[in-house]
């Protein structure tokens, strides 16, 4: 069988879902022909069939080696890599294959679309997971250290004051108390009222202290919980926050810089209805800047991103 033919069969296998089959099928055609574009895209798609990101990327990598402007090479790139989580990599690829579809015109632009929106979620969830875990061990690490520094003012107290025999077993007592997650010092009967009431202080001083820490990280924990971009403040065409957004004749907002791009780039259509389009045609749209101004303001984490 000559490679299209066994390209053709392999097309067969994939369409009854036998993606196995399909890949000897394509692993066969590049063996015939290994500078075909499409052998290597149509077995890195059954490859993301078959959750093998590794070989995924390998053969969309290969596809784009021999012809760099092939959507789908770029889509099915950047599906692999957002798997694997390596997700500015996976954006980069998504965009140049968004881009690439609004060029070629081709069908899927919207299944590009939806994806790049997706692993862009999926990159900012990432990155508050991490920030997450580090906010966590860091609460964890003050209220340890609050929690010490109330241990070593009550062991100095009742070292300072405790004199009988029983002062070791006192002092020993204390000291265990530091893993406890509610430090409580049971304060032997023999210490002076004066030296009770210091230790009642610090005590206070410990709790307040702590209920501080606490009620910081909870607020902080809130305000993460919110931490979301609504898409009518994104882009169309980068899927990000709109600095500077712009209207055309047709309604639809686009941030200035990239729109203008795509008009030099692409060409001048609005990118929506592919209606025509030039720079001279673009509004500010002072609305819009007021709104996500507003959002900014209000939700600071946007500069981060």
């Amino acid at each position: 069988m000559s490679a299209t033919e066994l390209k053709e069969q392999g097309n067969r296998w994939f369409s009854n879902r036998k993606f196995d089959n399909a890949i000897d099928c394509y692993t066969k055609a590049i063996s015939r022909d290994p500078n075909v574009s499409v052998f290597y895209t149509n077995r890195a798609l059954c490859f993301l069939k078959t959750l093998k990101w590794d070989k995924a990327v390998h053969d969309c990598r290969r596809a784009l080696e021999i012809e760099s402007n092939l959507v789908k090479g770029h889509f099915f790139l950047g599906q692999a890599l957002s798997e694997q989580q390596m997700y500015d990599e996976a954006v980069c690829s998504l965009r140049r294959a968004h881009d690439l579809s609004r060029e070629q015109k081709s069908n899927f632009g919207d299944d590009i679309a939806s994806t790049l929106r997706s692993t862009i979620r999926k990159k900012l969830e990432l990155q508050e997971e991490k920030r997450t875990q580090k906010e966590s061990e860091l609460e964890s690490y003050l209220c340890d250290l609050i929690k010490k520094d109330k241990i070593r003012k009550c062991t100095n107290l009742m070292t300072n004051h405790e004199k009988d025999r029983n002062s070791k077993t006192k002092l020993d007592t204390v000291s265990e108390l530091v893993t406890e997650q509610d430090i409580k010092i049971e304060v032997p009967d023999t210490l002076p009222t004066e030296v009770k009431e210091e230790l009642n202080n610090v005590d206070k001083l410990y709790q307040l202290r702590l209920d501080e820490v606490q009620a910081l990280f909870m607020e902080v924990d809130e305000k993460r919980k919110k931490r979301d971009i609504p898409d009518y403040l994104c882009c169309r065409i980068s899927f990000e926050l709109m600095r500077e957004p712009v209207i055309t004749p047709a309604g639809h907002t686009y941030n200035k810089k990239d729109i203008e791009e795509h008009l030099q780039k692409v060409g001048h259509f609005d990118p929506v209805t592919r209606t025509r389009l030039t720079q001279d045609m673009l509004i500010p749209n002072l609305t819009m800047k007021e709104v996500i101004d507003s959002f900014v303001a209000d939700n600071p984490w946007v500069e981060e991103i």
